[in-house]
């Protein structure tokens, strides 16, 4: 019904579409959820629309004019610029120009309309950022669950605490979320890839090397300046009387493993002892609130707060201390670009990149370089598909395949010519796992499969036998839920925005990779060698929903019967605003959503009960397609 890490090229592409204010997603075809109604019956109106209207008239023809006269402009100024540096892209050159001279430079009347647009633009970023929760408060909702929120990938800064001499430099700065990120990957690559890096053999720090993730409330509500992620859901948390002594940001570095966060970070210590004074001071049960990555993340410390000789805290320990688990846009069953990130350093943002920007990129960073950095990171291979072929598909046949749709979904790894070891016939999700173990280093061999786990569980005896083994725990097809029969959990995403499903490869020339994405296919629904599915724009939609709106609601999976509610938010992006408005459905921006602020603000005020489900997609008709079955 609909189509379409987070990652570190991924991230910088989306910032670069931003600025420019470029937006390939088209609106969804259905209307906005409905919030749920107040007790007078009637439904709420969440955010005013007169403003967004008058932001959302056309563009005139001068103005677009105007646009392209500026950008035209500065082209051209800029390619003198590097022009006379003798050299095809000389980055430290660039830090060089001078913005002022070159304003001066232009014809005045293009300047007014860069700043008008500018001013409209950021008005509607900054739109009505505590109405939410102003209108709840005036309803009478308030505080009354202590918060504590697990950001995901892009969402938590690293920063420094190295004191050697080569870290020095970067003490107490941002290595990953910040201009600091920015100017050391121009300026001084080789040491920023030192640094955001983590030991090979080990899975932890390098020598001499010291990242941790930032704390508190900063190390999530913006990636770099400008850039909100959490600030949205703070500020609305905050007008019903929310502030750090009942809300919480459990930041973690999402580089490492599970099992290397507590190791090394002790983070699931913490996190456990932080919930536990969370509920004793205040009197209530917590709201888990996590995003992504960290959904993973937080199915995991479900598992390890229980079990004895980690956590310690039985069976009953989720009962006596969690109210309500609220995953957003949770990417349960992994993101399928993660696989290509691992295997030949791409994506969809790479692969649609246009020859001049290929070439820089490559000569900047390479594909195996940035297939080195992402296999370093170990928590990064959390995002490869879970669930195989049974979720996934088979060669002729995928549960999400759509009526009109000529090749399966279910060939994951597609080649036009297969006539060697490099471009085998086509695969499979689990056919594409074992390619990339068996085309990868062995210490990347060793890792993955000391670590992670991404198969299915078919019978109760087998989902109970994984309670004891820690690579299985984040992989919600091969262990439980908990035995927690009043945890209540919601499931909020979005979906219509186009998302990669699969891809198409040719063998690469260079011998340190073998294979790359064949970015000269495009026909029909293949785009530069990526074909496009449902979901969020960066999570497949049978990631998001496949355990909410089916998987949860088997025996062996959630054997105490835990509540679980799905609401669907259709991507519905205002066309002039850079991160899609109030209406948006985009896997990162869902955060400033209204609703999904909205439907935050009522489970942490105790309201969730109100909520309904609301399904916009065919997720339910998928689920049932996909080959997993209840016990026999």
């Amino acid at each position: 019904m609909y189509a379409k890490p987070t990652w570190e090229m991924s991230t910088f592409n989306t910032l670069r579409r931003r600025v420019l204010g470029d937006s390939s997603s088209e609106p969804s075809r259905a209307p906005s959820p409905v919030p749920t109604t107040h007790r007078n019956g009637e439904p709420l109106t969440l955010v005013s629309t007169s403003k967004l209207k008058k932001l959302t008239r056309k563009r005139s023809k001068r103005r677009q004019w105007s646009i392209f006269g500026l950008g035209g402009f500065l082209g051209i100024l800029v390619a003198a610029f590097f022009a006379q540096q003798h050299d095809v892209i000389n980055l430290e050159g660039l830090m060089d120009i001078n913005l002022d001279t070159l304003l001066e430079a232009i014809p005045a009347g293009i300047v007014k309309e860069a700043k008008d647009i500018t001013r409209n633009e950021r008005e509607t970023v900054n739109y009505d950022s505590f109405t939410v929760g102003l209108h709840l408060q005036s309803q009478g909702v308030k505080a009354r669950h202590p918060v504590i929120m697990i950001p995901g990938v892009i969402s938590t800064g690293l920063e420094s605490w190295g004191t050697g001499e080569a870290s020095r430099q970067y003490f107490r700065k941002r290595l990953w979320g910040s201009w600091s990120m920015m100017r050391a990957l121009v300026l001084d690559k080789a040491s920023w890839k030192r640094h955001i890096m983590l030991d090979k053999l080990t899975g932890l720090d390098p020598p001499g090397i010291k990242l941790r993730a930032a704390q508190g409330f900063d190390a999530a509500d913006f990636f770099i300046t400008g850039y909100w992620i959490w600030s949205k859901i703070l500020e609305n948390l905050a007008t019903l009387g929310y502030d750090p002594s009942n809300a919480f940001t459990a930041a973690y570095d999402w580089r490492l493993s599970c099992e290397k966060l507590e190791i090394r970070d002790n983070y699931f210590t913490r996190l456990k002892a932080h919930i536990e004074l969370a509920t004793k001071t205040s009197g209530q049960k917590v709201i888990l609130v996590s995003h992504s990555m960290g959904s993973q993340v937080l199915f995991y410390f479900l598992h390890w707060v229980e079990a004895e000789g980690y956590g310690g805290g039985g069976s009953q320990w989720v009962e006596d201390y969690v109210d309500s688990w609220i995953n957003i846009s949770g990417s349960m069953l992994g993101a399928l670009k993660g696989y290509p990130a691992v295997l030949s350093g791409e994506m969809k943002d790479t692969a649609q990149l246009n020859a001049f920007a290929v070439y820089g990129l490559e000569k900047f960073l390479a594909k195996h370089e940035r297939v080195e950095i992402f296999r370093a990171m170990p928590g990064a291979s959390s995002m490869l598909p879970i669930g195989g072929d049974a979720v996934w598909g088979n060669k002729t046949f995928a549960p999400d395949d759509g009526s009109n749709q000529t090749v399966s979904y279910g060939t994951f790894i597609n080649f036009r010519e297969s006539n060697s070891t490099q471009s085998p016939a086509n695969l499979t999700v689990d056919e594409s796992h074992a390619y990339l173990m068996k085309n990868s280093d062995t210490w990347y061999q060793d890792q993955v499969k000391s670590t992670y786990s991404y198969g299915v569980a078919h019978s109760k005896a087998e989902v109970e036998r994984n309670a004891r083994d820690p690579r299985k725990w984040m992989n919600p097809l091969e262990t439980r839920l908990p035995l927690a029969p009043h945890l209540k959990i919601y499931c909020f995403y979005g979906v219509g925005k186009p998302t990669e499903r699969s891809y198409w490869y040719r063998e690469d020339r260079d011998p340190l990779i073998n294979v790359t994405i064949d970015t000269s296919l495009t026909l029909g629904s293949i785009d530069h060698g990526v074909v496009l599915g449902e979901g969020d724009g960066t999570v497949p939609l049978m990631s998001n929903g496949y355990m909410c709106a089916k998987g949860w609601r088997i025996n062996r999976y959630n054997p105490a019967g835990v509540s679980i509610k799905v609401y669907e938010m259709p991507h519905e992006p205002d066309r002039f605003s850079p991160r899609g408005g109030p209406n948006t459905g985009d896997h990162v921006d869902i955060l400033g959503r209204a609703s999904l602020n909205d439907l935050i603000l009522r489970v942490a005020g105790g309201k969730g009960a109100h909520i309904e489900e609301n399904y916009v997609t065919n997720i339910r008709e998928y689920a049932e397609k996909v080959k997993i079955y209840e016990d026999h």
